[in-house]
């Protein structure tokens, strides 16, 4: 059984990359498994908040995070890039700095996601490569899903409507998680 980890980078209650990542979920090969954790009640990051020990949503997503075998990152894009609030609860789960190899080092990661914009959430997951290389992660780039005008991919109650991105996704989880599998130790 492959154990994974899927984070959404979006606090919006309508977020369709939350919605991208419960359809993940659902559309998981039998022999795997998708928890869902949140960065909601992750904190912005503060030396001085950490010098006072580490915040209870954090221990918590990063012990989430060091119990799976592989970890997908469901992304939305702002201005070109990678959220803040995402990229806040990556920068928290790196520290301190001591952690990084237990908590990123040689663990599968892939990037995938959703936007209303015409070219889906390239960019944003082009961002990330160089925060997840300086962690240490092995990156998946066996595929992409970079949903575009998401509006008409999901209904109204945030499901996953449209066939043709049902079955990237299916056929992305199931060659990540095949990759999961070759990567563990």
């Amino acid at each position: 059984m492959v154990k994974l980890l899927g984070i959404s980078g979006s606090l919006r209650r309508g977020s369709y990359n939350s919605a991208l990542l419960r359809a993940a979920r659902q559309l998981m090969p039998e022999d795997s498994l998708l928890e869902v954790a949140s960065i909601r009640d992750i904190p912005l990051y503060d030396g001085d908040l950490e010098a006072q020990g580490m915040p209870a949503s954090v221990s918590s997503l990063k012990e989430a995070l060091v119990a799976a075998q592989g970890v997908l990152l469901v992304t939305p894009e702002y201005n070109n890039s990678i959220p803040g609030v995402f990229k806040n609860a990556i920068d928290w789960l790196s520290r301190p700095a001591a952690d990084i190899k237990r908590v990123f080092g040689g663990r599968p990661f892939a990037v995938i996601g959703a936007s209303p914009g015409g070219f889906g959430t390239v960019l944003s997951q082009a961002a990330w490569l160089p925060v997840l290389r300086s962690l240490g992660v092995q990156f998946f780039s066996g595929g992409r899903v970079a949903v575009a005008r998401a509006a008409t991919v999901f209904d109204e109650a945030g499901n996953l409507k449209d066939s043709a991105v049902q079955e990237q996704l299916r056929s992305f989880l199931a060659d990540y998680a095949a990759f999961v599998r070759r990567a563990a130790p």
